[in-house]
């Protein structure tokens, strides 16, 4: 069965953070919540998390000063979760403010539940266990372990060429979609699971087409580089 998606509410309206809780628990989500933005920064640094929702005008520090401190914090465990701003009093001035500084998305307050489940997509499919390389799927796919020796040799010059380019692809979203597009391809004929599910991750963000549509790219990387060490040293029987 596929982990819940780990997610915090930081606000300080109890009516605006009961209902984040109770609507992200009904689609599945383990949810949690704190009152203000210490308590946030400090839950985030110690657990986890894949999604934090962030009021923007809380006690002791608001959504973007909490993602500033987990982002500059390589420690904290939440480090490159995908992170949405809230707020009941947003113009479109301040949305975009937001939405520069990593920020994924921007929910109005009250928002609904297609709202949260549109979050959700965003994160969800880089959130279930899965192995660096699966090899039961991979021969599944490809039908011969000889075949899928080959394909994972070609895998990791694409990948090794890929972590190369990948600093350069940043400030272009439309090659790295492209690129993305086809890693995928190649993830699912060699049985790469965890890349291609941040792969898949990545690729949503960047459909959102702002500058924290990028806010998973770190977690993307890590990814990257652990697959490609795990085909330097793959086995299959």
């Amino acid at each position: 069965m596929p982990d819940a998606v780990r997610a915090l509410v930081a606000d300080d309206d109890p009516s605006s953070r009961f209902f984040l809780v109770e609507a992200l628990r009904s689609l599945g989500l383990d949810a949690q919540s704190c009152p203000d933005g210490p308590s946030a920064i400090t839950l985030a640094r110690k657990e986890a998390f894949d999604l934090l929702l962030l009021d923007c005008r809380m006690p002791g520090a608001g959504a973007e000063e909490v993602l500033t401190v987990l982002r500059n914090d390589p420690e904290a465990r939440s480090t490159d979760c995908t992170a949405v701003a809230t707020s009941a009093d947003m113009d479109l001035a301040e949305r975009q403010r937001l939405l520069s500084v990593e920020f994924s998305e921007v929910l109005q307050k009250p928002c609904s539940l297609a709202d949260l489940r549109r979050i959700l997509a965003l994160v969800q499919a880089g959130t279930t266990a899965t192995p660096l390389l699966d090899d039961a799927l991979a021969i599944a796919t490809m039908g011969d372990a000889d075949v899928v020796k080959a394909m994972r040799t070609l895998l990791r010059a694409e990948l090794a060429s890929l972590y190369q380019d990948l600093d350069a692809l940043a400030d272009d979203a439309t090659a790295l979609g492209e690129r993305l597009h086809r890693l995928r391809s190649s993830c699912g004929f060699c049985g790469a699971a965890a890349l291609g599910a941040q792969a898949t991750v990545l690729q949503r963000h960047l459909k959102l087409g702002h500058p924290g549509s990028l806010a998973p790219l770190s977690r993307f990387r890590r990814a990257l580089l652990a697959t490609i060490e795990a085909l330097a040293v793959e086995d299959i029987t």
